[in-house]
């Protein structure tokens, strides 16, 4: 028997960001963010959902290095909560340093 469950509607990211992650691949341990809007918060996580770095920022800001400790070759999420609620997510990859 089938159900009729209301639709949700998801809207697209509605408010348009410019955001740079450089450089990818990150190849040491470390990226830069650089945003047009106030960050308040970023974080990576691996892809099974566990936090690898996390900041909050107490004056936001709209560029940050993230230094990660010793990641290992992957995929990752990386969140950026801007200063009016809203986040994005982007993904990375790590690789080997040569």
């Amino acid at each position: 028997m089938l159900r009729n469950y209301p639709q949700k509607t998801f809207t697209g990211e509605t408010v348009t960001s410019n955001i740079n992650i450089y450089p990818i691949p990150v190849r040491e341990n470390s990226f830069t963010i650089k945003t047009d809007r106030e960050m308040m918060m970023v974080k990576v996580t691996n892809m099974i959902g566990q936090d690898i770095f996390r900041a909050q920022y107490k004056n936001p800001v709209a560029v940050t290095k993230v230094l990660l400790k010793q990641p290992t070759r992957g995929m990752y999420l990386v969140t950026i909560t801007f200063v009016d609620g809203t986040r994005i997510v982007r993904k990375i990859m790590i690789e080997n340093p040569e």
